[in-house]
């Protein structure tokens, strides 16, 4: 078919033109319409985009005008209309499909950004490719890298025919080498040395060779993060009108050097001539004044003002004035260089809770959490009362994070919903164990110590271990909320059998069999402080040893008149009593707060064995940042025993003992205190054996520190940490005179002098069995003769 006259060219631009140069052209009547070149796009939803129908008159602006409808429906990169006598003919060329996508080169920008980035400009595969995007994206990856300090990256688009008008999408970069900052000049400043201002910013011209984490890349976007830094700290320090002024960055002919040059206006030093509230102070204003950190007479601080205004915030919060505006206005007097505080106080409305939600308790019952909660529904919204809901949430050990979030209540101005969302952690652990030591030969073991037993909040503790010498079975239960006030209730019953063979074990030749039972009781005193009691009874059969054992558990078949040949039961009732303070931030792995107890064990009056034991622990946690990423933790541990009465000393089954995880890593469990002492033919020696003693102090300094290598979404359930431990066991009842001659392994062991150290690094995950620690420990300080162990390993605690 012959074609007579072209009435638009390829392109938009062209088109526009073309209908203005022929809008005196004579207009014809549409008799037919066709299309041509299609391939994917159907010719239904082509004559959809084409703003003509047959048997419609058109002229040349009608013409561009569906031109410029059939680019924009996207299908098409290259349109032409065409007159054929009456017949209007369109012709065009389909934008490819993206087949695929890929890259190459690209070492800064991980592919999940970028195809974020490519899906946000539509470009996808199986979608039709439009040039124009690609060239923008080619523009917008490069001006990325130029914000990153590589001036000489280059991104480039590759497109690769396939057949039916497919193409593969390729994006090759050559990043390059990242411009080095040469030099940092400042300008202008009098009040601080250049030396002062350079140390506040994150970019440098200079990196010390022992910081092998830094380096003197340039970034647009710290550059802007150090003009406010500087800014703030001239302005932290009564320089109320400083401003950087102007910011030069060149750049060297190769692209890898970059100069920058800052610009300061100090201005001049002003100070406080006061600090006066006005607004609605909701009758509290001298509580409100007293809360003011700025005096007369300071240099005036952005930093210091801007506390202030939270300080006041969250009092008023406290009284439910959840969103109240509290702005201060300088009132600057330029003669005296002195600047008055006013500050203006808009409480807003009373906000009250409507209701409490809670979400991501799987396991953990509403009620459990609902009654830690100390902000109630339909009272004010208090911030002090919110903070302390997610303290006691956070401190119960069930959940790895707790949010708590206020929700406006649409349609209200004085109603809020809270939503109190948790994730949950492992709040006990599970074990079981089948092993064969050359100490214990075969063993088993098997335990579920569960803090939330079935979402209840009730603790539950079910253990067994047997080995050839021994048999251990204990059961525990407590109930936290016995009452709603918060009076627990529990017990515990255990039954404990201990046979060693003669031959392997003759340092502790005897047999014992215990059973007890204990009931116990706690009660709040307030949300930080609480007293425990708990009232028990324990049978104890021991035997006497077959042959010679140490002296020192010879002391105690003497004590009690037992004979050679007798075996003996005592039958003792005891009361404890216990102080808790607890105002740590988190249950498990806490990052600030402290934690406080004294206790007190003593047999009553009239049972076999009379004695008494003391203890005191003390932890503190010292975050150094605000994140909460590097905390200093310190702890430390008395205890005494002794007996009184007939029976005058400490029971030998009831001494202390140091080494392990609870007191001293680097050293055997149990391996450190008095040493035990026997008679080998008249001559007495030590070995390496402890019996334990009747006084302990132990101390712990840490260093935790973000887990290396871990992301964020890990670091609630890993803590690392570096370590120094100390602690030493004595016995204040022993007498050197009896032990005159000792041939070897002998030392005083009533001098609490003889302490040992170790310092090394540990780590602790909080896995779905339960809490596992591992440490890496070397001994600082030891006795000839203590066991050490490098590697230790153990599950079910945290220290």
């Amino acid at each position: 078919m012959a074609v007579k006259k072209t009435l638009v060219a390829s392109c938009l631009l062209g088109a526009s033109m073309l209908a203005q140069a022929q809008s005196g052209m004579t207009p014809f009547v549409v008799q037919d319409i066709q299309v041509n070149g299609l391939q994917r796009v159907t010719l239904g939803a082509a004559l959809l985009s084409l703003p003509v129908r047959v048997g419609e008159e058109v002229d040349g602006s009608r013409l561009a005008e569906a031109i410029k409808s059939l680019y924009a429906s996207g299908n098409f990169e290259d349109v032409q209309l065409l007159r054929d006598g009456d017949v209007l003919v369109v012709q065009v060329t389909e934008r490819p499909t993206i087949a695929s996508i890929s890259f190459s080169g690209n070492k800064e920008i991980k592919e999940e950004q970028l195809q974020e980035s490519l899906d946000g400009a539509g470009v996808r595969i199986g979608e039709p490719l439009d040039r124009t995007t690609l060239s923008s994206l080619e523009q917008g990856l490069e001006d990325f890298y130029y914000g990153v300090g590589k001036y000489s990256a280059e991104v480039k688009a590759v497109l690769t025919p396939l057949p039916r008008n497919r193409v593969d999408l390729k994006f090759e970069f050559v990043e390059g080498p990242a411009a080095e900052i040469k030099q940092i000049n400042i300008v202008g400043n009098r009040a601080f040395s250049e030396e002062q201002l350079l140390a506040q910013l994150q970019l440098s011209d200079s990196v010390p060779w022992w910081n092998f984490m830094a380096d003197q890349r340039y970034q647009k976007q710290k550059l802007a993060g150090d003009i406010e830094t500087l800014r703030s700290y001239y302005r932290d320090r009564g320089y109320l009108k400083a401003e950087v002024t102007s910011t030069q960055v060149s750049m060297s002919p190769d692209k890898e050097g970059v100069y920058i040059t800052l610009n300061v206006n100090e201005g001049e030093q002003y100070t406080v001539s006061g600090v006066s509230l006005r607004g609605d102070l909701i009758d509290r204003q001298s509580e409100l004044t007293a809360l003011v950190p700025v005096a007369e007479g300071d240099l005036y601080s952005a930093a210091d003002v801007a506390h202030m205004e939270e300080v006041l915030s969250k009092f008023l919060g406290r009284f439910g004035y959840a969103y109240p505006r509290i702005n201060t206005f300088p009132q600057i007097d330029e003669d005296s260089k002195k600047v008055e505080l006013v500050v203006n106080v808009e409480p807003g409305n009373r906000v009250y809770v409507r209701r409490i939600n809670f979400s991501g308790n799987l396991i953990t019952k509403d009620e459990v959490l609902r009654r830690e909660m100390r902000q109630m529904e339909g009272t004010w919204l208090s911030s002090e009362q919110v903070e302390q809901s997610r303290t006691r949430l956070n401190r119960l050990g069930y959940f790895e994070n707790v949010e708590v979030e206020t929700r406006r209540v649409p349609g209200e101005d004085d109603l809020v919903d809270l939503d109190v969302s948790v994730k949950e952690q492992p709040a006990g652990s599970i074990n079981f164990g089948v092993g064969f030591g050359t100490d214990s030969g075969f063993s088993i073991q098997a335990g579920l110590q569960q803090e939330n037993f079935l979402g209840t909040g009730n603790r539950v503790g079910i253990n067994s271990q047997m080995n050839d010498y021994s048999k251990d079975v204990s059961l525990e239960y407590t109930d936290p909320y016995f009452t709603v006030d918060g009076v627990s209730l529990g017990g515990r019953i255990y039954y404990r059998q201990f046979e060693p063979d003669a031959d392997d074990y003759s340092w502790v030749d005897y047999e014992s069999t215990t059973y007890g039972v204990r009931a116990l009781t706690g009660f709040p005193i307030n949300e930080t402080n609480s007293l425990n009691f708990s009232l028990g009874y324990e049978h104890n059969t021991l035997s006497q040893p077959s042959r010679d054992v140490y002296i020192q558990l010879q002391d105690f078949w003497q004590d009690n008149g037992v004979d050679n040949s007798d075996e003996v039961s005592f039958d003792d009732f005891d009361i404890t009593a216990g102080w808790t303070r607890n105002n740590l931030n988190r249950g498990f792995f806490p990052t600030a707060g402290s934690r406080q107890s004294l206790g007190a064990k003593v047999t009553v009056p009239g049972s076999d064995l009379q004695y008494f034991k003391l203890n005191l622990d003390n932890a503190h946690y010292f975050p150094l940042d605000r994140e909460h990423n590097w905390v200093l933790h310190g702890k430390f541990r008395a205890a005494y025993g002794n007996g009184y009465g007939d029976t005058g000393k400490l029971p030998f089954f009831e001494n202390y003992y140091a080494g392990g995880f609870s007191t001293l890593r680097g050293f055997k469990s149990n391996a450190v205190g008095p040493r035990a002492v026997y008679n080998e033919n008249g001559t007495l020696r030590a070995d390496d054996s402890t019996v334990g003693g009747n006084a302990l102090l132990a101390g712990s300094v840490e260093l935790i520190v973000p887990t290396p290598f871990a992301g964020e979404d890990l670091q609630r359930s890993l803590r690392t940490s570096v370590f120094m431990d100390v602690g030493t066991v004595w016995d204040t009842e022993y007498d050197a005179s009896r032990f005159d001659g000792c041939a070897e392994g002998c030392y005083d062991f009533g001098d609490p002098a003889k302490y040992r150290a170790s310092a090394g690094v540990s780590m602790q995950w909080l896995s779905p069995l339960g809490p596992l620690v591992f440490s890496l420990a070397t001994p600082l300080k030891e006795v000839e003769g203590d066991k050490t162990e490098v590697f230790n390993f153990n599950i079910g605690r945290t220290f």
